[in-house]
């Protein structure tokens, strides 16, 4: 059965905020969504960050790729002045910094592992190290994801323990023997192909069916009458939180 929440803000915010950053999670919590994804990469010093895209320019002031800078340098730089002036200022907030106000705010995680070109091994690796730390204690751990074979390779070698999620835009014909040698517990799925059919056959093999990113209410309604467990979506201002399962 799937543990984790079944709705999640995609990057902190969706559209209400600038993605990825603090402000995007005061944001998905002040909608009342206790559960979100968010993007983590490696900056120039080794520290996980969290950030989408490797170049800047879209939603990071500035030109170069995030491994080119420090994560000081990087949580100096400006990453929501794109989306509105009151956000001007907005760092690129260190994975650990993430983190920590989830666990705060009582916020689940999905930590979607985007590694830069070349590395995406040392990604894996270092986000299933941090993440374990951050649960020793206990908790409802995170699910990490990512669409890298190479970082689900790393982060299940790095902390077995730890639950992941397999992202594919369409699944390969092999996709079962894959699923079942990287050892992840669900399927994360592009929601705009999907069939019925499909849900039920993924179900069948014993994983979780997540989606992304689905932004009205009849899709989400469709998709959670078929079975899917979980989803992501940008319109945490339309889609209310859907609860856990019992």
């Amino acid at each position: 059965m799937w543990p984790y929440p079944r709705t999640l803000a995609h990057r902190g915010g969706g559209t209400l905020a600038p993605e990825n950053t603090i402000a995007a999670l005061r944001c998905g919590l002040a909608h009342g969504y206790r559960a979100v994804e968010f993007d983590v990469m490696l900056a120039r010093d080794g520290v996980p960050v969290v950030v989408h895209d490797v170049e800047l320019g879209r939603t990071v002031a500035g030109s170069g790729a995030i491994p080119d800078y420090t994560s000081a340098q990087l949580a100096a730089m400006d990453a929501g002045s794109w989306f509105g002036a009151p956000f001007a200022g907005e760092g690129v907030p260190a994975f650990d910094a993430v983190v920590a106000y989830c666990q705060a705010h009582g916020i689940w995680m999905n930590i979607e592992i985007k590694p830069a070109p070349g590395a995406e091994a040392a990604t894996g690796t270092v986000v299933a190290q941090r993440t374990r730390q951050h649960f020793a204690d206990g908790g409802l751990s995170p699910l990490l994801s990512s669409f890298s074979i190479d970082a689900l390779v790393a982060a299940r070698d790095a902390a077995p323990e730890l639950a992941r999620g397999w992202l594919v835009e369409e699944l390969p014909q092999d996709w079962l023997a894959q699923a079942r040698q990287l050892g992840v517990v669900a399927i994360h799925c592009d929601h705009t192909p999907l069939t019925r059919e499909r849900v039920a056959a993924i179900k069948a093999e014993g994983f979780g069916v997540f989606c992304y990113t689905v932004n009205t209410v009849e899709r989400a309604s469709e998709l959670l009458g078929w079975g899917v467990d979980g989803f992501c979506t940008d319109r945490i201002d339309l889609i209310a939180p859907v609860p856990a399962m019992a």
